[in-house]
């Protein structure tokens, strides 16, 4: 159906109201409890969502307060609105920001590699081939510049080629300031993809996304080198604590660890080794209104446990959290005030950098609570009792 003609002087809830009176009548279904509440809308209807016809309400639950060390060495406390529909997830985080309340999680390593865009050229011969990535090398400075045209907000940081029979992929890495920048750099992208073709005779833009990139996909690559920031979040649980708190033992844990982390995750050829990332990962993108589809990319973690003299050291590498604080979900009035609340303790660092690394700790606080709860065998009781 198309409900985009609708007289211009409709308001954003007149015209999702007659979208939704529409599809009702045409399809014969009531659709009455997706009415949104006007103050809710925002400007969804007219930047996020083509022929809205309803809003979706999806719980918020409160985990925390959580204990962080950022990259920066500053200490703060972390408030989690985890939005879900999955039942014990909630409890499951709040156990873990408790059995860390005593110490503290401790972001080791945080790496902006940017947002990226791989573009995918076709040469008409070898030659040309050569030709193109010659042109690409020696002129650097003049696609960039033609990228560096379409915003004030971008940056390009730095790209790679990748050569496949008559095909050569440019995938360039880019600072989007505080937005995430998806579309940001996919217009920087065709900008490129104008001038080579100006540039270069013999080649031809396939495609401005040629999935090198890998966006809102699984891959090897993304796993390795990592997409827009990289974190290492680790912390150190007490034997005391593990006992008192997480009702376990480090051995139950180690146990746990060696026989999931390790080899089940080899058994299966996963790509990212951990508990559950993608379950705090999607809480949090969906809360505050960062875009869900990048969820696949951050599952893509790896979590390690060590032992210590005095318990257990537990480890998490988020190698792509595409995140940002302007545009986009981040501008509709719920998920502005779950941003709001995120992020209401500064850190001192870039906002978009403090949400990617209080996003990883999360998600290290998620991976100790269900490692503990496995090693406790909890994990069937506590959907019993919380999820059912």
């Amino acid at each position: 159906m198309d409900l985009r003609n609708l007289p211009e002087q409709l308001s954003s809830t007149q015209r999702i109201n007659q979208r939704r009176t529409l599809i009702e009548r045409e399809l014969g279904v009531s659709l009455k409890h997706l009415e949104p509440k006007e103050e809710s809308i925002g400007e969804s209807e007219k930047k996020n969502c083509e022929q809205m016809f309803g809003m979706l309400s999806v719980p918020v639950g409160y985990a925390g307060p959580l204990r962080l060390t950022f990259s920066n060495n500053h200490v703060t406390e972390l408030h989690l609105p985890i939005a879900t529909t999955e039942g014990a997830l909630v409890a499951s985080i709040n156990r873990g920001c408790k059995a860390v309340s005593s110490t503290s999680i401790t972001i080791t390593k945080s790496i902006h590699h940017g947002i990226s865009r791989s573009i995918a050229f076709r040469a008409s011969s070898s030659g040309k081939v050569q030709e193109l990535v010659d042109a690409l090398r020696t002129k650097e400075a003049l696609w960039k510049a033609a990228a560096h045209a379409t915003s004030s907000h971008l940056a390009v940081k730095s790209y790679t080629l990748d050569l496949q029979k008559q095909y050569v992929f440019l995938t360039i890495a880019c600072d989007t300031s505080e937005a995430m920048g998806m579309n940001m750099v996919t217009i920087a992208a065709q900008a490129i993809a104008d001038w080579v073709t100006a540039t270069v005779a013999g080649v031809r833009c396939i495609t401005i996304a040629g999935n090198v990139d890998s966006d809102k996909k699984p891959s090897k690559r993304t796993h390795d080198l990592g997409r827009g920031f990289e974190v290492h979040a680790s912390v150190i649980l007490s034997k005391e604590t593990i006992a008192d708190i997480l009702k376990t033992t480090p051995e139950a844990m180690m146990q746990v660890a060696q026989a999931k982390l390790i080899h089940g995750s080899a058994l299966a050829g996963a790509l990212g080794s951990n508990l559950h990332a993608a379950n705090i990962i999607a809480a949090l993108y969906l809360a505050t209104g960062q875009d869900v589809a990048h969820t696949v990319e951050g599952s893509l973690a790896d979590t390690t446990v060590e032992e210590t003299s005095s318990g257990l050291k537990i480890s998490v590498r988020v190698p792509a959290i595409l995140v940002g604080v302007r545009g986009g979900g981040t501008t509709l009035p719920s998920q502005a005030e779950c941003l709001n609340l995120l992020l209401k303790n500064k850190s001192g660092l870039k906002a978009t950098q403090q949400l990617a690394e209080s996003i990883a700790a999360a998600v290290l606080a998620g991976e100790v609570s269900l490692l503990a709860a496995q090693a406790g065998h909890e994990l069937a009781k506590a959907h019993n009792t919380l999820a059912r």
